[in-house]
């Protein structure tokens, strides 16, 4: 019974999103009232048994939800104006010209977006970032809002037990008796065995995207080769920090190289009747491109200088600010190593490359500013439900359950890792 009603926030949330329809800020702020009454009534929370009374636990519970919904917000925020910053100035037209110069085809472009940049952003970066930059990318070129947040999404989870330089399972190494590489070489044959089906859900995504195009198998098949293989060898002889960026990196430069290898051998003069092809004076130039792609560019460049120099890397993570509450409630952010630093730099350089003026920056924030409120909300109640079921005892609950199933754990464990997500929010605390 205790089990049941500890699975309950999460079975509300999911009845009232899909069943009756409701937006996440609506069904999480009715749910996050629900599943604090639910933990004082039914679970204790903040009564004899603890060192705090119900308000303190509300308050306590609260403050970890505005920090952690502050952190993702960090990165969220940056990168939508970096998004709309981009938009304001054109950078997004010459960037889908400069596309269309590597390949024509919509769908190789998004191939190169939702699965190598995502998954570069993924391995040097995580928590949010690569979906956060991906899918403004393949809206600005293009792509329906809907699907490129789909591609994303779907495109970067492939890393995911590899992303921040391996930090999900260094996290592991500190809570288990195995090493690094031990774990690497044991996680990585499920990502290369199970990682197409991802693939071939990505392919569809894209291809139902541009209804008038055929699912791009071929070249779907090519970026998953010249990802995985990589990212195997990586996993398997080196350790958990580098398959993934290593994996997006390699295999990104081998799949560009391969298709601007067709598009030369392809670029034959065509005898169809129709409008003349571009000029190759209209196409952008070396420094337009280069301009229109500071903010990416400078990125790549942050997190590549703050993730694989170890003498800086080490000096930004030890930086730490953190804080205690009732002396059981606590937060702790690693601020100069955030993504939610890299950003905001990211889009200075943007701004500065570009050349933009103080209005075209105070349109993007505006811009952003507005998109984010009702995100906030959601972001809020989410967190909230999640850090309640944490602190509340909920999820212990939960995990006495699934600690009963014995041989059928395998079958449970799949849905074990889903729900430390949504009650954690990170890939690492998952893990652990």
């Amino acid at each position: 019974m205790q089990a049941l009603l500890a699975a309950a926030p999460v079975l509300v949330v999911l009845v009232l999103m899909v069943g009756f329809g409701w937006s996440a800020a609506r069904a999480g702020t009715v749910t996050a009232a629900g599943t604090l009454a639910l933990a004082a009534v039914a679970f204790g929370f903040g009564g004899p048994d603890d060192s705090f009374s119900t308000g303190a636990g509300v308050v306590g519970v609260g403050a970890e939800a505005g920090f952690v919904a502050f952190t993702v917000v960090a990165i969220i925020g940056p990168a939508l104006g970096i998004h709309h910053l981009q938009q304001r100035t054109g950078a997004t037209d010459v960037l889908r010209a400069g596309l269309a110069r590597l390949t024509p085809d919509p769908r190789v472009a998004a191939l190169l977006i939702a699965w190598f940049f995502t998954l570069f952003l993924e391995g040097a970066a995580g928590f949010g970032t690569p979906v956060a930059l991906a899918a403004p990318f393949l809206v600005a070129a293009g792509f329906p809002p809907l699907a490129a947040v789909t591609a994303a999404l779907v495109g970067h989870a492939v890393g995911v037990s590899f992303g921040a330089v391996g930090t999900p399972v260094m996290a592991q190494v500190s809570a288990t008796d195995f090493t690094g590489p031990e774990l690497a070489a044991a996680t990585a044959p499920y990502h290369v065995l199970l990682g197409w089906v991802l693939m071939i859900a990505l392919v569809v995504i894209v291809s139902r995207a541009l209804p008038t195009s055929a699912p791009t198998w071929g070249w779907g098949a090519v970026a998953a080769v010249t990802f995985f293989v990589p990212f195997g060898l990586i996993a398997r002889f080196v350790g958990p920090e580098l398959p993934t960026l290593g994996g997006a990196v390699l295999g990104g430069a081998a799949f560009v190289a391969l298709v601007s290898t067709v598009a030369r051998r392809s670029a034959v003069p065509s005898t169809t009747v129709g409008p003349p092809p571009p000029e190759e004076s209209d196409a952008p130039s070396g420094g337009q491109l280069v301009r229109a792609a500071a903010p990416y560019v400078s990125l790549i460049a942050l997190v590549l200088v703050t993730r694989l120099i170890p003498p800086i890397r080490d000096a930004l993570f030890g930086v730490v600010v953190d804080w205690e509450l009732f002396g059981v409630f606590s937060g702790s952010i690693r601020p100069l190593y955030h993504p939610g630093l890299l950003l905001p730099v990211a889009f200075a350089a943007g701004a500065v490359a570009q050349r933009v003026t103080m209005a075209d920056v105070a349109h993007s924030i505006g811009q952003t500013n507005r998109l984010l409120a009702p995100v906030v909300v959601a972001l809020l109640a989410m967190v909230l439900i999640a850090r309640t079921m944490s602190q509340a005892g909920l999820t212990d609950e939960l995990a006495l359950a699934a600690a009963g199933v014995g041989g059928a754990w395998p079958l449970l464990a799949p849905a074990v890792g889903a729900l430390g997500t949504f009650v954690t929010g990170s890939a690492t605390a998952s893990n652990i």
